[in-house]
């Protein structure tokens, strides 16, 4: 029987293309790993592959360009391939996606685990013309269910693993169109979860990243665990208990979710690393009302300050939108003073970019892109100057 094993012949090669965030990093790993059980070999990024993948994002139109161009350089390698176009783009403007020469499959964010079929219909259907475009979207009213799509069990880090724990997103931010593209909250269940934090930590992996689409969100739609844990807390509750020497990151609090008990309940946690990354976007009461932050700025800072009485030298790492419709200098100067008050150990500057179908596109007093991109100058050079700061407090110290 086992020289038959060598006779195999594998069904092709596929090679991923990821945008975006750590939770599109994380399903892409999981389409590896669907594909490899499927008999597929899996190619580099760049390398001659039948199969391309794109996982698209749609947070800046950037990602949109790049996804286009990737697409355009696989045609040229391959002009026979099968494009699969799945992600954030995909399930906000399908027409779009479906519409970038070469592209056979799309698939909306929720029909990611099914993509191995939908490319291998495809494929049966249409032989070797590449003219038709077969679409797979779920509508966003039917966004319920938490698609479990199956453990995966390795990452391309060594040490560092992410698991995604929830989908979905009910905050509606005025700049954002991630709740449209991903669809309503839902939890993962929790014996999923610990099965593969389990499993990759008994592959090697020394850190676990719990990653979801707004993490904080975990749980708010599941009643509370047998000790009668709530939420995020049940779940870090849950993943600190299993056996071994690894740590666990929260890759995002939302302050317009979390609040300073659920900070303080967590510190007790010995696995969790002190480092939050807590979304700011802005140090302005005026400009978070005009996002629909539901947070102010002494709000915020009462978090940090729970933050910093468990450990001074706990790290906050935030994102930041300069240029929001309506921004004034007093406003920006009001967000270059919280970066200074917290001493953020690295913030993300983000120009603001207009999303299609969201509040703040339709905003009058749009800033000049000359102007973001000095707003987006300042901001950068004082956060290098804070992340020194945080760095300097290390030297000397010896730290686990």
């Amino acid at each position: 029987g086992h020289y038959m094993n060598e006779e195999k012949k594998t069904k092709g090669t596929v090679s991923f293309y990821t945008l975006g965030c750590k939770v599109n990093q994380y399903e892409t790993q999981m389409l590896k790993e669907r594909f490899s059980d499927a008999g597929y070999d899996i190619a580099g990024e760049e390398e001659f592959a039948d199969i391309y993948v794109v996982n698209t994002c749609t947070v800046t139109n950037l990602s949109d360009r790049k996804s286009r161009q990737y697409i355009r350089r696989m045609k040229k390698i391959n002009p026979d391939a099968v494009i699969a176009v799945t992600g954030c783009y995909a399930q906000t403007d399908p027409e779009a996606a479906a519409d970038i020469e070469g592209v056979c499959v799309v698939a909306g964010t929720n029909e990611k685990s099914e993509l191995v079929k939908f490319v291998e219909d495809y494929i049966s259907e249409n032989g070797q013309k590449r003219i038709n475009v077969d679409s797979h979207i779920i509508p966003y009213d039917e966004l319920s269910e938490y698609e479990e799509t199956g453990i995966i069990t390795s990452m391309d880090s060594r040490t560092r693993a992410y698991i995604k724990v929830q989908e979905g997103c009910d905050r509606f931010c005025s700049y954002c169109i991630i709740p449209y593209a991903r669809g309503k909250v839902r939890s993962r269940r929790l014996e999923d979860i610990v099965a593969e934090a389990e499993q990759l930590i008994g592959n090697g992996f020394k850190e676990l990243v719990l990653t979801g689409i707004n993490t904080a969100l975990y749980g708010t739609d599941t009643e509370a665990d047998e000790r009668g844990l709530r939420g995020i807390e049940s779940l870090i509750a849950a993943i600190n208990e299993i056996k071994g020497d690894f740590r666990i990151r929260l890759s995002s609090l939302e302050p317009n979710v979390v609040d300073v008990a659920t900070v303080r309940n967590l510190a007790k946690y010995k696995k969790l690393c002190h480092h939050m990354h807590l979304s700011i976007q802005s140090g302005s009461d005026t400009v978070l009302k005009r996002m629909n932050r539901r947070y102010d700025y002494a709000d915020y800072l009462e978090i940090v300050r729970a933050m910093k009485e468990t450990d001074a030298n706990y790290a906050i790492t935030t994102d930041i939108i300069v240029g929001f419709p309506g921004e004034t200098d007093e406003e920006f100067q009001e967000s270059l003073k919280a970066v200074n008050e917290v001493g953020f150990s690295g913030v993300h500057v983000f120009r603001y970019s207009k999303r299609r179908g969201t509040k703040a596109a339709d905003m009058k007093d749009q800033i000049d892109g000359n102007k973001k991109e000095e707003r987006s100058n300042k901001l950068i050079e004082l956060s290098n100057n804070t992340e020194n700061r945080h760095n300097q407090n290390y030297i000397g110290k010896t730290v686990k």
